[in-house]
């Protein structure tokens, strides 16, 4: 009891942070899915519906650099109002004009904006966060950033996507991710944490890490932006396609416990190798099972999730075994920006793909991703010697790359608030 009224203190103070984030979530969640599928609804090409993703791949990669030198210079809880605000604008403008040539350049400020309000919340929990509970805060954060884009995206299923309320909804609830910072009397946080992309350091610390991280951007980015257009060409309902497009984050989720645990037993590149191998099975499925029934697609997008959704965190880990002490947030902040990349190819050319041949092309992309992935692992397993579980560092759970930043890592690092270059 006594233990459980103390970490009730310790989190109440931080209770406004995760009420903003889970806002933000919210918001975040149905504005990425209402997009597709009013785009759809509206009659516009699968390449275009691509873009969009490209688009917030661009925008959100340009907020992880850029936020830091922004907040230097007016201050958090300003760059946080500016950020909610222009992203809730963004989604009112997609509704006012439903032209992907304007879509387009909003998906990319609105990726730009989410990234860089996400970055402040993160930074203002890392300053507020003790050492001994660090872990516990990351997790409560991951948990409750995964419920609300998942209930963001199932909110689809309460109404008709042809209207205007969601986009309304979305943009209410951008607005309220100002409220709990705006009000909270919590302190402001020092400069947030300033990565660059240096990619001969991160090839040299692990080839495997860079070239894979690169392929599940371009796996997870492709299904993550055009998975309710695939669900709207094969026949799904509103609320089947809001399903289709949920349950495989959660199955991410979940997975990443066990697998987790897996890889600091085994070389994660077996565990990378497998998650893989799994991925491969679902994506076949869907290009030749010629399934119809709602069921069995989601069920076998569960399996296609708890494979893709689980991988990025093993190749982070595996990229620190072989790190220098002290590097995780320069490792981990190099590898979601080469991720991001990869979130830039992978819409587009399944976009294209499904334009010229078809719904399937989108799964016949995530699988030439999983082949290529699947060979380089196999050359660099003949490499390099594996480490001994005593060499590896703990594996951590973490959000899904699409909502993770450098502040992200260095909250996860549990590492002082120096380590690590900083604007």
């Amino acid at each position: 009891m006594v233990k459980l009224t103390r970490m009730f203190k310790s989190l109440l103070p931080l209770t406004a942070l995760f009420v903003g984030s889970a806002f933000l979530l919210f918001a975040g969640g149905l504005n990425g899915l209402i997009l597709p599928l009013r785009g759809q609804f509206e009659g516009f090409s699968a390449a275009s519906l691509g873009l969009l993703g490209t688009g917030w791949a661009i925008g959100y990669v340009a907020g992880c650099l850029r936020t830091p030198a922004l907040v230097s210079k007016v201050g958090h809880i300003r760059a946080f109002g500016v950020m909610c605000a222009m992203a809730a604008i963004t989604v009112l403008l997609s509704l006012i004009f439903l032209t992907p040539y304007v879509w387009i350049p909003l998906r990319a400020l609105s990726g730009f904006c989410f990234a860089g309000a996400a970055m402040i919340v993160e930074s203002w929990l890392n300053e507020r966060t003790e050492s001994a509970s660090r872990g516990r805060v990351f997790g409560i954060y991951t948990m409750v950033n995964l419920a609300a884009t998942t209930c963001g995206q199932m909110v689809l299923t309460m109404g008709d996507a042809r209207g205007f309320l969601f986009f309304v909804v979305a943009a209410v609830f951008y607005c309220m991710a100002l409220l709990p910072t705006a009000l909270s009397a919590t302190s402001t946080p020092t400069a947030l944490v300033s990565v660059s992309l240096d990619l001969r350091a991160l090839w040299r610390n692990s080839p495997i890490a860079v070239f894979a991280v690169l392929m599940v951007g371009i796996s997870n980015s492709t299904f993550g932006t055009l998975a309710a257009v695939y669900g709207a060409r094969v026949g799904l309902t509103t609320s089947e396609i809001a399903l289709f497009a949920s349950i495989p984050i959660l199955a991410g989720a979940a997975a990443q416990v066990p697998i987790g645990m897996l890889s600091d037993r085994k070389d994660r590149r077996l565990v990378l190798i497998g998650t893989g191998i799994v991925a491969l099975m679902a994506d076949l499925v869907f290009i030749f099972g010629g399934m119809t029934q709602p069921v069995l697609l989601i069920a076998n997008v569960a399996v296609f999730g708890a494979a893709v959704f689980a991988m990025y965190p093993v190749i982070v880990a595996h990229a620190n075994d072989h790190a220098q002490p002290g590097s995780f947030i320069q490792i981990s902040g190099g590898l979601l920006l080469i991720y991001g990349i990869g979130s830039i190819l992978g819409p587009t050319t399944a976009g294209f793909a499904m334009t010229s041949f078809g719904p399937q092309s989108l799964f016949m992309t995530t699988a030439f991703a999983h082949v290529l992935l699947l060979v380089f692992a196999v050359v660099r397993l003949r490499a390099r010697a594996s480490l001994p579980s005593a060499a590896k560092g703990a594996f951590q759970v973490s959000p899904i790359a699409r909502a993770s930043t450098p502040e992200t890592a260095a909250l996860a690092a549990g590492a002082p608030l120096d380590e690590g270059r900083r604007d």
